[in-house]
């Protein structure tokens, strides 16, 4: 049984993943806008923490029913900095829609008055920076290929994204899981959780079929 469909909640971690992005920048009436994607879609990311490596890929519909009611824009994930934009309920000076490759934003940056917004802006217009990554919840999740080296983790809900940046390194995605449980101090990896829930789920089948074989064995002696 190599597919794992996670019909429970998750631990509800706080991840961060981080990619490639193709930036637009433009100077209008109403300030420097940059727009990008930092939510893809169905793209395979390789992540490793410490109980081992799998590909993670975020389904389609993983925002369907997310909040985004209040999210702000950083640089790095820094998040003691000052937003440099920001949309809640719909308005504010960043805008966010979901398209059918990913998560698009538009934020109008006050270039004139905020030194850091100024520099992002050249930064992102020069190709000097060109990723985005977002901090995010997850809702559920399903797991393919658990009996394999390297398995496949499925994003299948999200349940809030706090928080969208645009980053130095997108080429190499977050290797790391941004929580810990709350009653222990060892970090959590959902590849261990799910390989345990795989582990334990087979030797249950395993049981069952022992105990099929047992009842048909007790029906055929019982009936000569």
């Amino acid at each position: 049984m190599p597919t794992i469909k996670n019909k429970r909640k998750s631990k509800n971690e706080l991840v961060t993943r981080q990619y490639v992005a193709s930036f637009r920048v433009d100077d209008d009436s109403n300030g420097s806008i940059i727009e990008g994607v930092p939510i893809v879609f169905n793209q395979d990311t390789k992540i490793q923490d410490w109980a081992g490596e799998y590909i993670e890929r975020i389904d389609s519909h993983a925002l369907d029913n997310a909040d985004l009611k209040d999210v702000r824009l950083f640089i790095n994930h820094d998040t003691d900095r000052i937003a440099l934009a920001r949309t809640k309920n719909g308005k504010g000076t960043m805008s966010i829609s979901i398209e059918s490759d990913g998560l698009h934003m538009k934020a109008s940056l006050d270039t004139e008055n905020n030194q850091e917004a100024r520099s992002l802006y050249s930064a992102i217009q020069r190709g000097d920076m060109d990723g985005m990554s977002f901090m995010f919840r997850i809702k559920s999740q399903e797991w393919l290929d658990l009996d394999k080296e390297i398995p496949t983790r499925i994003i299948k809900e999200i349940s809030i994204v706090h928080e969208v940046s645009v980053v130095n390194f997108p080429a190499y995605p977050q290797t790391s899981i941004n929580a810990r449980s709350n009653s222990e101090e060892t970090e959590y990896s959902p590849l261990e959780e799910a390989r345990r829930a795989y582990a334990e789920e087979t030797a249950r089948s395993k049981e069952l079929e022992i105990e099929k074989l047992k009842n048909q064995n007790k029906i055929k002696i019982g009936g000569r």
